[in-house]
């Protein structure tokens, strides 16, 4: 065999390993295969929220909790990107029996929300946008943390909702964002990931700034003694997507508690 020809046959070899064609069954993910630019490999999404203008037009396979089995077996997937919690347990014992590959995806922390954006384009096919990407993020983050290092870190309570009120546990991905910023969440100790807790117990913890993304809900506070501390509103909704953006979003909350504001 001619020596071009082999090569050629090669090329063809390696161009002819179809690329997965895949379903994210979370925004999040959707987000980060658009940041990695591979959302030619999407052919399916779970929506919850606005969708990235490249996804415009792509199928629905559901909304969170309510995922279409049928819809997303129509689509012929080879690869299935999964937040555990955008998908009901029953539903995800189903998926596990499909006999597609399954990539689950469950940061509890910054540094691992960058590692696993990584192992994802590895899983695409494409590690080089994968490393490029971490290596950006890390350094940017890295850089937060030196800045707004804090000693002792400043208490503070993150509001999630207010009736009931709830918070976020030392498990979830915010109360990390906290940490980079020199803040503590008071209820870093809470193992669940959104812990239901009272105001009694947010005053005992004495928090020196509560951050809630409602005004109502922090106007709230004004008649407890809590009030004398900082309350600050988070409008943005970025740290509410565990994709590459929630580092800048991190950023955007470190600048909203820095000492100086």
């Amino acid at each position: 065999m001619h020596r071009w020809l082999a090569v050629v046959l090669l090329a063809v070899s390696a161009s002819a390993v179809a690329a997965p064609r895949v379903v994210s069954l979370a925004p999040s993910l959707s987000e980060i295969v658009v940041e990695l630019d591979c959302a030619d490999l999407l052919v399916g999404v779970l929506d919850g929220g606005e969708r990235p203008a490249v996804l415009e037009n792509l199928p629905s396979v559901g909304r969170y909790g309510q995922l279409d089995m049928e819809r997303l077996l129509s689509l012929k997937p080879d690869l299935l990107l999964l937040w555990p919690g955008s998908v009901g347990p029953a539903q995800r014992e189903q998926l596990k029996g499909l006999g597609i590959a399954i990539h689950v995806v469950d940061p509890h922390d910054l540094d691992q929300l960058i590692t696993q954006i990584e192992a994802i384009a590895a899983q695409l096919g494409r590690p080089e946008r994968g490393m490029q990407r971490a290596a950006q993020l890390r350094e940017r983050l890295e850089g937060l943390r030196q800045r707004y290092r804090r000693e002792p870190p400043l208490p503070v309570f993150y509001q999630v909702w207010d009736r009931p009120l709830y918070t976020v546990g030392g498990g979830q991905i915010i109360s990390d964002a906290l940490a980079v910023c020199g803040a503590r969440n008071v209820f870093a100790d809470l193992s669940l990931p959104a812990p239901q807790v009272s105001v009694e117990s947010v005053l005992q913890r004495k928090p020196q700034a509560i951050l809630a993304t409602e005004q109502a809900q922090l106007d709230a506070w004004k008649a407890w003694p809590v009030a004398q501390g900082r309350l600050l509103r988070v409008t943005d909704k970025g740290l509410e997507r565990p994709s590459g953006q929630m580092i800048e979003a991190t950023a955007r909350l470190c600048e909203l508690i820095a000492p100086d504001k």
